[in-house]
């Protein structure tokens, strides 16, 4: 599970320098589809396969990348019913259920939020996909009987299109860079 804090600018900035901006603008529309994509990178930004490894790891644990993962088109894996569920959970109890619900197999991503009373006393957010929304209320309904006494209240947002997600992208030449 995660929260919606981050690290602070200061120290996720700390040390990023021209070469991590280079790994970066090399890979932010995702790594090389090869059998050594590190070296493919760095054959791009003109350094060894270990450094630019060494480097994306570095990145990662100061909070300047989030995660280096694989991101499956789902719809095209047949997972047409995607439900956002929100689910009103105890304070003093969220963080240790919501640890549980983030390792349930049908929960994408989980995540804790602030709530916004009166009109929104969500806190916790829990993305599922299935073949139907059928599917998707049997694994909501798994959730809450998991959650128990400690959810007062839950509810599925189900998506009614897909949008372009594409997180931060550098652009080539910045302000200031030529």
């Amino acid at each position: 599970m995660s929260d919606s804090t981050s690290r602070s600018e200061s120290s996720a900035g700390a040390g990023f320098d021209e070469q991590d901006r280079a790994i970066v603008l090399a890979t932010q529309s995702g790594l090389p589809l090869v059998s050594d994509p590190w070296a493919a990178v760095g054959a791009q930004v003109g350094m060894s396969a270990e450094d630019v490894r060494r480097r994306m790891q570095r990145m990662q644990e100061s909070g300047i990348i989030r995660r280096i993962a694989a991101v499956p088109n789902h719809y095209r894996l047949g997972y047409v019913a995607n439900g956002m569920t929100v689910w009103d959970i105890e304070d003093d109890k969220i963080d240790r259920l919501g640890r549980e619900v983030a390792r349930h197999p049908g929960v994408s991503h989980c995540y804790r939020r602030p709530r916004h009373l009166p009109e929104w006393p969500y806190n916790l957010f829990a993305m599922l996909h299935g073949r139907s929304r059928e599917e998707v209320e049997r694994q909501a309904q798994a959730l809450a009987a998991l959650l128990g006494s400690a959810c007062r209240d839950h509810r599925i947002l189900y998506s009614s299109r897909i949008l372009k997600k594409t997180g931060l992208r550098l652009a080539v030449n910045s302000p200031g860079r030529t």
